[in-house]
């Protein structure tokens, strides 16, 4: 994220001459929570608490809509962790939080779309994460019971927690900002994933 708030602030500076780079983007970043506050909200605050005048915030949105997708960074690891579960033949999903074709520009951005069975996003369906309704639509999907399913995610709650209610095994990605999270397995690198999915796929759950 920081670096798209860089070069954003390099494209639109003029509208902000009066605030310090490195102010913008530590305020957005407080703002954004770690992208868990939709970005209408995040810059009609920038705009009120810096007083900027010169553009709107629509005009910020806009312009993030429109590079972010340019500046997507996967975590290590994705794309060989997916490339050696789709050898396996395994089934893959995806749900996201946030605006439908945004988050898929970003799917797309990112390459992961073609190792994917079935993409559900937020405000396509309807419904968001944790709900356990999304989950159970993603099963549906794929044809697949819980039972015969893992989750994988970074957020405790709306990741793990939220799976975990419909009946689905867990890997959670570790965030070191929370602690004591109570999934099926934990990794640091994604490329952990595949062994982990061999190994519990042997037995029962």
């Amino acid at each position: 994220m920081k670096i798209f708030i860089d070069k954003q602030y390099e494209r639109l500076n003029e509208w902000l001459p009066q605030i310090p780079k490195e102010k913008y983007i530590q305020r957005f970043i407080e703002l954004d929570n770690r992208g868990y506050v939709w970005k209408d909200k995040v810059y009609h605050q920038l705009i009120n608490e810096f007083g900027i005048e010169e553009i709107t915030w629509e005009d910020l949105l806009r312009d993030y809509l429109t590079y972010f997708k340019e500046n997507c960074v996967p975590f290590s690891n994705l794309i060989s962790m997916l490339g050696e579960l789709k050898r396996n033949n395994i089934l893959i999903g995806i749900i996201t939080n946030g605006k439908g074709q945004f988050q898929m520009d970003n799917i797309k951005a990112l390459g992961i779309d073609k190792y994917t069975d079935t993409i559900l996003i937020s405000e396509w369906e309807g419904v968001k994460k944790p709900a356990p309704k999304i989950f159970k639509t993603a099963l549906e999907k794929l044809d697949v019971s819980a039972k015969e399913s893992v989750f994988i995610g970074d957020h405790p709650v709306k990741d793990v927690r939220a799976a975990q209610s419909v009946g689905m095994r867990t890997i959670w990605k570790r965030d070191h900002q929370w602690d004591n999270v109570k999934s099926d397995f934990i990794v640091d690198d994604l490329g952990e994933i595949p062994q982990i999915i061999n190994q519990s796929n042997s037995v029962p759950y």
